[in-house]
């Protein structure tokens, strides 16, 4: 191969000894003897014999005369008997359900790293020559055509587009994709094998350098998927198959497609290329993967970008796992290397790079995380404990290693980080804070002590080292995120107390709130919203739906207490979402109890906190307060129960108190609804029409009581209604006056009414009427009675 030293050049001599390499160039036509491979008649044998004495200069892309090429040859595979002396391929080490595929991450990485800065494409540019040739063309003049085409490609037949934004240099890729499955379906070998190779050396391109991991997805998988689906199309590959079992034409032709990539100049396309067609190395000899493998690791040595470096490493890798995952070695080989090379990443040249791209060191590190996952991913699999130790320490003596230990606890069994937990623990208290925040360490810390536990007489003092660094992160999001994996571990394996310690957030917001007297700062404001956030997503993971509508209101009641209004908005809301989940029984103490008693109680103290609660510009007049009414409406109370309507008439105090010019209570530098509506008619009539809809619910529930014989329930819902009028009522209305006294009738007129409670009540109303603005209440007092005891 040309440009390789001598090792690599023993390892491209493989077994064939149809060619000759005494005087062999990469780039020099072939000259071989046409030979055809004759199937007999009689299933289960092969044989092969000169069809011609003749020797012409064969294209190295072209295919024998017969039609076959390196990838399809799988599919004749598939229809070759095994002989005995074929490779058992269940004897080696198979990748089982346990292991994350790669097409797994795809997606996380595809929408972590964006970008909007503008990125360009080179695109191949195809011409007619392209075009395949019928079968009776002649070999010449198919060779002549084929090495028309490559000139082309050297020639540079491309064009580039710039400016593009991210979802069109994903639509680029796609239509590259659609145009490298036509070539290869219309017989256009060459020109596939150029649009291979353009889309491959995009992958030596950083100019925007936060996009490269999602660029590799998106290249790789195009250059992976495409051409690993055709080594087994249309047939899968054997289980069994070994080199011995191919003809000497078809490993010759085999060997010309590998000539070829290895003429192909730059080394990031010729390594991907090669690469994606390692499992064509089975035709060639037995150990040609093996050796393949150990070359292509070389190879990456050469690529001078580190962060490019890292992912061939991950391609080569996935490749390695696909087609011999039992060949460890290789795998080693490329973590160590990766190893060696890792003091690139802080060099000069990258430092540079990233001034001009004003990419800051914490944000670069990240790009690596998806490559070293996999890679360590890879070589983790099913691997001694032996290993992992050695790889472990070997970390451990890199200077400023945050980065792989970080990939390190990702990807190592999470029994074996949880057993060296204050080792990794000490760890991270060496690295360097600017390279790699600690909170995203002991968030990958945490994840896997979620999955395993570390020994108990551990516990305590790793959460309380974590937790150290948890309270110190200054960014709301990166707070919920790394909280809420230490949560669950303090769930685990502590009790109660130690869980309140970490779930009192609405205490430290209140506590904030009075350090800053209610005049909150950039950095306060964002905790305290970190702090709701916290909770909302907390809340949800507690089993009794009881705490979990008390939370949402107390949390709730804090937000807004904080300004924190549209935090407010969203625990009201999840509240109120909650409510149709609220059993009709609640097991109390063992014994089944009705929860409508408790339910009650908290539509009641919800009902108060909207009084305070400022409608969303964009919901509504009173959303929320008729949110909660349709889904009391909706919920499946007990039969011949008066709890729906007794939250009707627990809503009629709150309207009122809605209507008033000034409300009985507010939150400090928070606008209720006193304020943006200011008392607008449009704003009363709604109040009023909302009024009306419930008395006549009320009314149309105490008609009804009347005829099912339920008078004593009848009485006491007209008392109450009569006493809400009452209060909050404006009786200067006629109509209003004659419901109440109609009331105040029907609740006396079965004698079940309390004589006390009515007479203090008359008491009242009489006392009340001495009063200059409200002498309209005397002439109500005269025709109000007290029951007969008759």
């Amino acid at each position: 191969c040309a440009g390789k030293g001598p090792g690599e050049l023993q390892m491209c001599r493989l077994e064939v000894s149809a060619v000759d390499f005494s005087d062999y160039h990469p780039l020099k036509a072939i000259t071989v003897t046409d030979s055809k491979a004759r199937r007999s008649g009689r299933k289960g044998s092969t044989s092969s014999s000169s069809s011609s004495s003749s020797s012409v200069a064969l294209d190295p892309l072209s295919s024998m005369l017969d039609g076959t090429d390196p990838l399809s040859l799988f599919a004749a595979a598939s229809e070759t008997p095994t002989l005995p002396h074929s490779i058992s391929a269940g004897k080696e080490e198979e990748v089982g359900s346990d292991f994350e595929p790669w097409s797994s991450k795809r997606g996380e990485i595809l929408s972590r790293f964006t970008t909007t800065e503008k990125l360009s494409i080179n695109l191949f540019m195809g011409s007619d020559k392209s075009k395949a040739s019928s079968p009776s063309s002649a070999v010449s003049e198919k060779v002549r055509t084929r090495l028309e085409e490559l000139d082309d490609l050297e020639e540079g037949s491309q064009r580039e587009l710039l400016n593009l934004s991210q979802q069109d240099y994903v639509n680029r890729i796609e239509e590259l994709n659609q145009s490298l499955k036509e070539a290869w379906g219309s017989d256009q070998k060459v020109k596939a094998l150029k649009i291979v190779i353009q889309c491959s050396k995009l992958l030596s391109d950083t100019s925007v350098i936060q996009f490269y991991p999602s660029k590799f997805v998106l290249i790789s998988s195009l250059v992976y998927d495409r051409i690993w689906s055709i080594c087994a199309d249309p047939h899968p590959l054997p289980e069994s198959f070994s080199a011995d079992d191919v003809n000497d034409t078809a490993k010759e032709t085999c060997l010309n497609w590998f000539f070829k990539i290895a003429s192909i100049r730059e080394l990031v396309p010729r390594l991907y290329v090669e690469a994606a067609l390692l499992k064509c190395n089975r035709f060639l000899t037995k150990s040609g993967i093996q050796e393949t493998l150990q070359r292509l690791t070389a190879m990456i040595r050469g690529i001078g970008d580190p962060l490019v470096a890292v992912y061939a490493r991950a391609y080569l890798c996935r490749v390695g796992m696909e087609v011999a995952p039992h060949l460890k070695d290789s795998l080693n080989k490329n973590f160590f290397d990766l190893l060696a090379s890792f003091r690139q990443i802080h060099g000069e040249s990258v430092q540079n790079q990233l001034v001009q791209q004003r990419v800051e060191i914490p944000i670069y590190l990240t790009l690596y995380s998806p490559a070293i996952h996999w890679i360590l991913q890879c070589v983790a699999y099913r691997a001694p404990e032996v290993l992992l130790t050695e790889m472990m320490d070997r970390c451990k003596k890199l200077g400023n290693n945050a980065l792989l230990l970080n990939s390190v606890m990702w990807a190592f069994r999470a029994e074996f980080v949880a057993m060296r937990a204050t080792d990794f623990i000490g760890m991270i208290k060496d690295c360097d804070e600017a390279g790699f925040p600690k909170h995203l360490l002991f968030a990958s810390l945490g994840r896997s002590l979620s999955c395993a536990d570390p020994p108990e007489s551990e516990r305590l003092s790793i959460l309380n080292e974590a937790w150290k660094v948890v309270t110190k992160v200054r960014s709301p999001r990166d707070y919920i995120n790394c909280a809420e994996i230490w949560v669950e571990f303090t769930c685990r394996h502590f009790t109660k107390r130690e869980v309140n310690t970490v779930l009192t957030v609405n205490q430290l917001a209140m506590e904030t709130r009075c350090v800053m007297k209610g005049n909150h700062s950039r950095k306060t404001a964002s905790f305290v919203r970190a702090c709701a956030a916290y909770s909302f997503i907390t809340i949800p993971s507690l089993t009794s739906i009881f705490s979990r509508l008390n939370l949402y209101l107390l949390s709730g009641q804090v937000a807004l207490a904080n300004q924190c209004l549209s935090q407010a908005d969203a625990f009201l809301k999840a509240a109120v979402s909650l409510l149709p989940e609220v059993p009709r029984t609640i097991s109390i103490e063992g014994k089944q109890r009705s929860s409508e008693p408790f339910l009650l109680d908290f539509i009641n103290n919800f009902l108060s906190t909207l009084l305070v609660v400022p409608d969303h510009p964009e919901q509504g007049v009173l959303y929320l307060v008729r949110g909660l009414l349709n889904m009391v409406q909706d919920y499946t109370w007990e039969d011949n129960s008066d709890a729906k309507i007794r939250v009707y008439i627990s809503a009629l105090p709150l309207l009122a108190a809605m209507s008033q010019e000034s409300y009985l209570y507010t939150i400090p530098k928070v606008d209720s609804n006193e304020t943006l509506y200011g008392g607008d008619p449009k704003f009363i009539a709604e109040i009023n029409k909302l009024c009306e809809t419930l008395i006549a619910q009320v009314l149309d529930h105490l008609k009804g009581l009347g005829r099912d014989e339920g008078v004593r329930r009848q009485g006491s819902l007209a008392f109450s209604l009569f006493g809400c009028l009452l209060a909050h009522g404006d009786l200067r209305n006629n109509k209003l006056n004659q419901l109440a006294v109609n009331l105040w009738n029907l609740s006396h007129k079965h004698g079940f009414c309390d004589t006390r409670t009515s007479v203090r009540t008359l008491e009242y109303i009489k006392h009340q009427a001495q009063l200059a603005d409200l002498s309209h209440l005397s002439d109500m007092t005269a025709r109000l009675s007290l029951q007969s005891r008759a």
